[in-house]
């Protein structure tokens, strides 16, 4: 049965989940087309720092944030009687949160994912973990934003354009129209699977692209790993089931380039970091905001074996990562592989 929204788009009642750097954007996005938002915070500070002078200090600094910004410490009073509730909780405390969630969502609720991720131990997307904890909302009411987005520069309208993958078209065409502006172009696209598996991959592939920058390579290097990234995206994509398209577009190549390229990724920063000679553990002590991709390294590595998908850049990352492995001879092990055919797509 196709969604079916029972007011006008712009009487919407609206919540964003999480209050970091990239929840904060969502937030002054819908807020700057004039929806009341409602914006669950953890932190004490944040919701004070929003709530008295306007601005999330602590995680999107400098960015003078809308007056229909409503900051809060309470799931309740955030959600509810919400038409759309925006989930950007790091996946790692996902599931615990959409739990917590779950009695204030109304069954008809829309519930967008802006999280980029795959469980550690389900192998799940973060579409599927709120599926599975929010049973009385319909499948088809959960959805996916994705796509190249800095959250600095989508708070500063500086011009952007993602993708709403949604089963429903209903839905996706709801949201789309939910999150459009001039600056903040948004695309459909039915392929959530996809989506999902290029934001999770992608983050792996941006660790290794600041690690090769930490090691002091160079463009050549850094364009080699996009494009062999991609085709590990694409394998492992096939193999889960998603539309091969999805990973051309602006969930899979787009999101691949921006943060495999730029300093504002926290994923190509922390691999830069690693590249320096810092370790894991060392960098995510000092770090306040996550890098989702150090989680994912280890989801998405674990799920290549348990598919009997080859991603040998994934593969090294994880090692780095998690057995310590030097980044050099990591780098070494990669150029020193079989060589083959370019297009022999079973292997890497």
């Amino acid at each position: 049965m196709a969604y079916t929204l029972n007011k006008s788009i712009d009487e919407l009642q609206v919540a964003v989940v999480g209050g970091g750097s990239w929840g904060t954007a969502l937030a002054q996005l819908l807020a700057s087309k004039g929806y009341k938002t409602s914006l669950w915070v953890l932190e004490e500070e944040v919701a004070e720092s929003i709530a008295k002078e306007r601005e999330n200090k602590v995680f999107l600094p400098d960015i003078k944030l809308s007056e229909n910004i409503t900051p809060s410490l309470n799931l309740e009073e955030a959600l509810k009687d919400k038409d759309m509730i925006v989930s950007v909780v790091p996946s790692e405390w996902l599931r615990e949160t959409a739990l917590k969630m779950k009695p204030f969502i109304k069954p008809e609720t829309l519930v967008v994912s802006a999280t980029k991720g795959i469980e550690i131990g389900t192998r799940l997307t973060m579409s599927g973990i709120l599926r599975e904890t929010l049973t009385h909302v319909p499948q088809e009411n959960i959805c996916v934003i994705s796509g190249p987005s800095f959250a600095k520069e989508v708070a500063r309208g500086m011009p952007t354009v993602v993708t709403v993958a949604a089963s429903d078209p209903d839905v996706a065409l709801t949201v789309q129209e939910a999150f459009a502006t001039p600056y903040f172009r948004v695309y459909t696209n039915t392929d959530l699977l996809g989506v999902e598996v290029g934001g999770a991959v992608k983050n792996v592939m941006a660790i290794a692209s600041g690690i090769c920058e930490g090691l002091g390579f160079g463009a050549n290097t850094r364009a080699a790993l996009i494009t062999r990234g991609l085709n590990e995206m694409r394998r492992l994509g096939r193999a889960m089931g998603a539309k091969q398209k999805t990973f051309s577009g602006l969930a899979g190549v787009g999101d691949l380039v921006l943060t495999c390229t730029a300093d504002l990724s926290r994923n190509y920063t922390f691999g830069k970091k690693i590249g320096q000679g810092m370790k894991r553990k060392e960098i995510l002590s000092k770090m306040r905001m996550v890098a989702e991709g150090v989680r994912s390294s280890k989801s998405v590595y674990n799920l290549s074996i348990e598919l009997d998908v080859e991603m040998p850049i994934v593969e090294q990352t994880y090692k780095v990562l998690y057995e310590d492995e030097d980044p050099a001879k990591a780098l070494f092990n990669l150029m020193t592989r079989k060589l083959r055919d370019e297009h022999d797509d079973q292997y890497g």
